[in-house]
């Protein structure tokens, strides 16, 4: 194994798979019958796919947690041959589309599939692979694929993609000779990998509900938002175009058939008779998460937090002290008596580490853009706040800046500066809630001398920006609105990589009772914004005394380091999907 993972030591995955108490899935998971992940969206700018947030970085950091335990792992999804990035043009930001191919990353051609169109030719997909240790990439594109999530949720477009990603993704499957021994069906959109398989059953001779018994036994549905009326939903004539050409079995075609309703059929309906096992992504999640089914039932969600790839997101020197202290096992677990030894940690030990990473986020600003085409550079002695996640009206990016006196007088008391980053949706403009509340916002900024000089909108989003500003920042703002989260994991990197966070109690914040946090609390908003600032002020005291910094940092990783691990969300989804040993 290479040393990159830190798993040396371990011969083989079996090893793994013994620690989480399912030493038979070595019999069970195998090249022939990987584990497949089926997702809309992946943000690896590494490996030339770019997702829109945090359910791309999600599957990012799955298939390299999966990677590092060498798990037989497939990430079956689309190559979008547009990259999506922004620019501010007087402080109105503008997205530009760079145009890529597989080939630029790595990724072989393997074939071609065909996906059958109603009174139109047929489409034909392009399949790439690309292997990453006992893990590989999937995809399927065309020239006219277009980007993610391009034209409306419930139009004609949306609908092919879905239909390229599963019927055409089961195809590409078939090509590699391999059968899933389980499906992970991330979000609604991916349901139709399902369905492909169902067709194989029946067009193979099985009963149509002996199928759906079968495919509902080896699918998980993991739902990562809380509100069903968002979800897309498509006609009859849609799926007589786009859907039905692509089926065999007519007794399949009849089951869907059956399904709509009003003409109309919902994509979480379909995926919720077709997957026994369904998970909300934090606890508070799948607690609230109200999806119903197609007579009316609410639907029940196994709670199994989100976690992040430590490897990729940790400073590798704090990671190294992680593992040199055996706060952390070999499987970037944590050790049976983490908690005493985080607490043993001195400040200073612990306060180097973070100047090294004031040192990174340099190092990336300098290369970057703020809200005025400006470069960036921090002063070594100077606090600072960050907000990095993406630009949505319930993550409330704004929320800092409501009070302009308070906010300027926390910063000038503290010789702090603001870095802020996010992407917006695309194609918003006025009247957009998230666009007006931004200009707004940066508008202000720009008519006061002291906070143009210290809030620092850094254009262009992506991965390595937020890795760096949880890296170098003191404090990390987040504050979505209670309720509205699903998990997020933006906070688990700040905590991870040694940053006090000040945050609302909610997604997968709120898997503690109480949060270790810096608790934003309030019954309506003027109370969060007031408690926000105050909690805001108490971080940055706590950040002159070396002691009460260190102790405030060690709470919260004692707390949220078990919830933090990619490999302890691995080890949950395994043992949810494999409930039994044989």
């Amino acid at each position: 194994m290479s040393g990159q993972n830190n798993l040396e030591s371990i011969e083989d995955v079996a090893e793994f798979y013994a620690a989480i108490d399912r030493a038979s899935l070595r019999h069970k998971i195998s090249a022939e019958r990987p584990y497949v992940y089926v997702t809309m969206e992946v943000y690896d700018a590494k490996n030339g796919i770019r997702g829109a947030g945090g359910l791309g970085v999600l599957a990012a950091d799955t298939r390299r947690v999966a990677e590092q335990l060498e798990i037989p792992f497939i990430t079956l999804t689309p190559f979008y041959q547009e990259e999506r990035h922004q620019e501010m043009n007087n402080l109105v930001p503008h997205d530009i589309a760079v145009a890529k191919k597989p080939s630029d990353f790595g990724f072989h051609e393997i074939g071609e599939v065909n996906i059958k169109i109603a009174n139109s030719p047929d489409s034909i997909l392009n399949i790439y692979e690309k292997q990453l240790g006992s893990t590989r990439f999937l995809t399927m594109t065309e020239p006219n694929f277009g980007q993610l999530y391009s034209g409306d949720s419930s139009g004609d477009h949306r609908l092919y993609q879905m239909v390229s990603l599963g019927l055409g993704g089961y195809k590409a499957l078939k090509m590699l000779g391999v059968k899933p021994s389980v499906m992970q069906l991330n979000e609604t959109a991916t349901v139709f990998a399902t369905v492909a398989r169902l067709d194989e059953l029946c067009v193979n001779g099985m009963d149509i509900y002996e199928a759906i018994v079968y495919v509902r036994k080896h699918n998980l549905y993991t739902n990562h938002t809380l509100v069903q009326a968002a979800d897309s939903e498509f006609s009859f004539e849609q799926f007589e175009k786009f859907v039905f050409p692509n089926i065999k079995s007519p007794a399949l075609r009849h089951y869907i058939g059956g399904l709509f309703r009003d003409d109309r059929l919902r994509m979480s309906n379909l995926t919720i008779e077709l997957a026994e096992a369904k998970n909300g992504v934090s606890k508070l999640h799948a607690r609230v998460a109200n999806y119903r089914d197609l007579s009316g039932e609410r639907v029940n969600f196994k709670a199994i937090t989100n976690g992040i790839d430590m490897n990729t997101w940790v400073m590798p020197e704090i990671l190294n002290l992680y593992k040199s202290k055996n706060i952390v096992d070999k499987f970037n677990m944590p050790s049976e008596n983490y908690v005493d030894i985080i607490n043993s940690l001195s400040a200073n030990e612990i306060k180097s580490l973070k100047k090294l990473g004031r040192a990174r986020l340099n190092a990336e600003l300098k290369n970057r853009k703020d809200q005025y085409g400006n470069a960036v550079q921090i002063p070594d002695d100077a606090l600072v706040f960050n907000f990095k996640r993406r630009f949505v009206a319930y993550k409330r990016p704004w929320m800092p800046f409501e009070d302009i006196d308070e906010i300027k007088a926390i910063l000038q008391e503290n010789n702090a500066h603001y870095v802020m980053a996010g992407m917006m949706a695309g194609n918003v403009g006025a009247g957009d809630q998230t666009y007006d509340h931004l200009q707004d916002m940066l508008t202000k900024i720009k008519y006061d001398d002291f906070l143009r000089e210290r809030v620092h909108y850094i254009t262009d989003y992506d991965e390595n920006l937020a890795s760096a500003m949880s890296i170098g920042a003191d404090i990390s703002i987040n504050v979505p609105e209670v309720g509205w989260e699903a998990c997020g994991t933006s906070f688990m990197k700040d905590i991870a990589n040694l940053t006090i966070l000040v945050s609302t109690n909610d997604g997968g914040v709120a898997d503690l009772e109480p949060a270790p946090i810096m608790e934003v609390r309030g019954r309506v908003y003027d109370e969060e914004i007031a408690s926000m600032y105050e909690q805001m002020r108490l971080a940055a005291d706590m950040c002159r005394d070396d002691e009460k910094w260190a102790k405030e940092v060690k709470r919260e990783l004692s707390g949220y380091l078990p919830i933090i691990s990619g490999s302890r969300m691995m080890q949950d989804y395994l043992r949810f999907l494999f409930k039994t040993e044989e």
